[in-house]
């Protein structure tokens, strides 16, 4: 409160002033009218210029939005026709002969009019978020209902007197700002009712306290009048909602835009209370009108209808309020770890996309966390034993951070912070805390587990890339697991494991890759091009081309595997788009990018612009990176509704369970090169195993690495009808690839 009554709060202070000023003036008249009726009717005209100001400082602050500064500056530009209104009315009530009959004039009607549009129009410019259609009619039910609300008290303390007055200019003036004050209510309770997460919550109640008291000004005009005839609400209501508007423009000044130490995010409840309070102040009016009849059994019934009235209110408050519970549980469902209830992948990117989009330029670290030698654990004691010990490493690293930071699980034994705030200072303040929670060994069932882990630190601000902040955590956290036992690395611009690898990422970034195309064919007496698999390497300006085997282990060590996979994707597909419609293209993607969760959007983006379908690719997966469980699986749903199509890759070389088939939404297995060149034994092959297991589930079954007529014949025999090898082509550029597409297909 202490921040009210600043320096930088002069406008709110005169706002007060000001409404004292006008309170002590309009009960000193009101007793005996000794103060000049001008006098009262100033502060309602200078208020409009002291809140307009305001409003205009609050719109020059940059830590707020853009979309919020934009709103006050609508809201400071509507104070000057309110101001022109005020006076408007105070020079028509002054020079009238019968101040009590006077009414409202034009030029405040006029005036107002113009205020409650721009108001109006200030409030629904603000960004809403995603409404369906179903969103927005309730949101008209519940604003509607309020406004009725307010009608009808306009009509029982307004609107009948000027009826039974029977003035014809009265009865206008009463409807014309009867209409304008329920306008501005509904807009209120709309933008009230509808998720808002740019708005301080405070500023956004005092807006509302602020139309209240614009619309039931004219309400008061009996009691006013009944005191003196030259008394108006005018010259009492608006320097009020002068004080409102003034400490709603401090508070969102103010404001805090990221999180707070110590203060959790507030949830919004699924329903408003607001239409209720409304319908329960019109069942209090009915009351306190029938109350005054005679008759016992209209107050019988009246009072039965408003107790009926509450409990179907209490019963549909109550069955909002199960429905809320089950939606705060689907939402947490969706966005935690099933396992250790950590924020998962989805949540983490979200959080840390949101505090990287802050407009003050704050730090934001991330932290990655590796489990050494958890593989071990989970293979000599069990999956049960294993989860156990991450459910406690979770609850370890949650119980040392801030409020502020979110740790997530990524999946394995991968976790992830995000150091909202945080500078290289506070972010080794944090490593420390995490070393220190992982110090002591966890015991599981009889055994005692220490705990190594590797954490890589990755420094940056708001506006940097999240994927960029990601993978320097990974390089650093793969630098970390060279040290001994737990410990934590900062990410720098030489942290490569060798000069190879030092050299990958400038490689990536200045298109010293390039890509060549290995056809598939059939296995038919005279073999035709079915298409081809895209392979990449590297024109290194020292050694020459390297071969994938030389850099993509290092990729995946270091995290330059998911940029090196865009760079391939964009480069086959900008590539396809040039050759003839129908061509088929097998594309190696890693499991990495399969947790990356917009990986299916960036391969429907790439398809977009090119103009590729996306059944001309597949996408091949390395079996020996087993893809795990969770996100994975979502992403790999995502690539088949774009309607792509997935392969696996060195089929029976990698530690992939079988249920993996049934559980990931396959169209192909490619058996090992192994296998294929394989000497017949006597015994049944892997081969034929493995293309007797793709019929049973209907999948495209491709063989690799055949380089004999001895073994095209056995495969074929095997039942094989798709392969490729040196026997059929070696990898060849794009032009000599395009040569050998079907002359119908080129023509």
């Amino acid at each position: 409160m202490d921040g009210l009554w600043s320096s930088g709060s002069r406008p709110l202070r005169a706002s007060v002033a000001l409404l004292v000023v006008t309170v002590v003036a309009v009960v000193v008249n009101a007793i005996n009218p000794v103060i000049p009726w001008a006098f009262l009717w100033l502060p309602g005209v200078v208020g409009a210029g002291v809140l307009a100001l305001d409003c205009f400082r609050t719109s020059r602050a940059e830590h707020l939005p853009p979309a919020v500064r934009q709103f006050w500056r609508r809201i400071g530009t509507l104070c000057i026709p309110v101001g022109l209104g005020n006076a408007a009315q105070a020079y028509h009530t002054l020079t009238a002969s019968d101040p009590l009959h006077a009414g409202a004039g034009a030029g405040q009607i006029a005036f107002q009019g113009v205020a409650v549009v721009l108001v109006m129009y200030a409030l629904l410019r603000l960004p809403f978020g995603h409404q369906t259609r179903g969103d927005v009619f309730r949101v008209v039910l519940d604003a509607g209902t309020v406004m009725l609300a307010c009608a009808l008290f306009l009509w029982h303390f307004s609107g009948r007197y000027a009826l039974e007055d029977g003035d014809p200019r009265m009865i206008f003036t009463s409807l014309a700002l009867s209409v304008l004050a329920l306008l501005a209510v509904f807009a209120v309770a709309k933008f009230l009712l509808t998720s808002q997460n740019h708005m301080d919550p405070g500023a956004l109640r005092m807006i509302g306290v602020a139309v209240l008291i614009g619309a039931i000004g004219p309400v008061l005009r009996p009691l006013f009048s009944s005191l003196d005839p030259n008394l108006f609400p005018d010259m009492l209501d608006l320097p009020a909602l002068y004080v409102a508007g003034a400490l709603a423009a401090h508070r969102q000044r103010t404001a805090q835009t990221g999180p707070r130490r110590g203060v959790k995010p507030v949830r919004r409840r699924p329903f408003s209370f607001l239409p209720y309070v409304a319908v329960a102040v019109v069942d209090g009016l009915l009351l306190a009108i029938t109350w005054r009849d005679d008759s016992t059994d209209r107050r019988i019934v009246v009072v039965s209808a408003v107790l009926l009235t509450a409990v179907v209110v209490l019963r549909q408050v109550t069955a909002f309020q199960d429905n809320g519970r089950l939606l705060l549980r689907l939402d947490h469902n969706a966005t935690h770890d099933a396992l250790t209830q950590l924020p998962n992948r989805v949540l983490f990117h979200e959080r840390l996309q949101k505090a990287l989009t802050m407009p003050d330029g704050r730090a934001v670290a991330v932290a990655l966390i590796d489990l050494d030698d958890f593989k071990e654990v989970n293979d000599t004691l069990g999956h049960e034993v294993g989860d156990q010990l991450l459910i406690a490493v979770a609850q370890r690293l949650a119980g040392c951070l801030r409020v502020e930071d979110t740790v997530a699980r990524l999946g394995g034994d991968e976790f992830v912070v995000v150091l909202d705030g945080a500078d290289p200072d506070a972010a080794d303040l944090a490593a420390r805390r995490m070393i220190d929670s992982l110090r002591a060994p966890v015991l599981v069932d009889g055994h005692e587990l220490p705990i190594r882990a590797s954490i890589g630190i990755a420094d940056g601000h708001a506006g940097d890339d999240p994927s960029v902040l990601l993978r320097r955590a990974d390089i650093a956290m793969y630098a970390a697991k060279a040290l001994p036992g737990t410990a934590a690395l900062h990410y720098a611009a030489d942290m490569a494991a060798t000069s190879v690898g030092a050299e990958l990422e400038d490689a990536i970034r200045d298109d010293q890759l390039f890509l060549l195309f290995q056809p598939i064919v059939t296995l038919d007496e005279k073999p035709r091009v079915l298409g081809a698999e895209v392979l990449v390497r590297w024109n290194h300006p020292l050694h020459g081309t390297l071969a994938p085997d030389a850099f993509l282990p290092l990729a995946e060590r270091t995290g330059l595997i998911v940029p090196l996979s865009r760079w391939v994707l964009r480069a086959s597909l900008r590539q396809l788009a040039g050759w003839p419609a129908g061509t088929l293209l097998n594309i190696n993607i890693s499991a990495r990018d399969l947790r990356e969760a917009d990986f299916a959007a960036t391969v429907a983006g790439l398809l977009d612009e090119y103009g590729v379908a996306a059944s001309q690719i597949t996408l091949e997966i390395t079996e020996s990176m087993p893809v795990e469980p969770g996100e994975s699986f979502l992403v790999l749903e995502e690539l088949r509704a774009l309607g792509v199509r997935l392969a696996l890759d060195d089929f029976g070389t990698g530690s992939s369970p079988l249920s993996l088939l049934h559980d990931v939404p396959l169209d192909e297995v490619k058996l090992d090169r192994s296998f294929t060149q394989a000497d017949p034994d006597g015994r049944v092959s892997v081969a034929a195993g493995v293309v007797h297991l793709a019929e049973a589930l209907h999948l495209h079954a491709v063989a690799e690495g055949v380089e004999t007529h001895e073994q095209a014949e056995r495969l074929r025999e095997l039942g094989y009808q798709a392969a490729q090898g040196f026997l059929f082509a070696r990898p060849m550029p794009a032009a000599d690839f395009e040569a050998l597409l079907p002359a119908v297909a080129r023509a």
